[in-house]
């Protein structure tokens, strides 16, 4: 796998893990405004755990992923998803 490809898939990885983790712990303010009703944003959102874990899942997904594309597990080269000899 070429670099940029590596750090280019670590950060669509990262990202969606960072969308999938951010609800985690969240509790949303308890008074709520008088006029509107919006209660904003969480009273501790904890980012930097969020982050910290974020990065963590990001590394291990990004390990297996790398394993399954530069092993023979998945090859379009020979085996089953390769194209047919004319």
């Amino acid at each position: 796998m070429n670099p940029v490809t590596g750090i280019a898939l670590y950060v669509m990885i990262w990202w969606t893990m960072l969308f999938a983790v951010l609800p985690f712990g969240t509790r949303p303010v308890a008074d709520a405004d008088d006029t509107t009703g919006w209660r904003g944003v969480p009273e501790r959102p904890h980012m930097w755990r969020k982050i910290l874990a974020t990065t963590i899942l990001t590394a291990v997904i990004w390990g297996l992923i790398y394993l399954v594309i530069t092993s023979d597990w998945i090859s379009f080269r020979n085996g089953w998803l390769s194209l047919p000899d004319d």
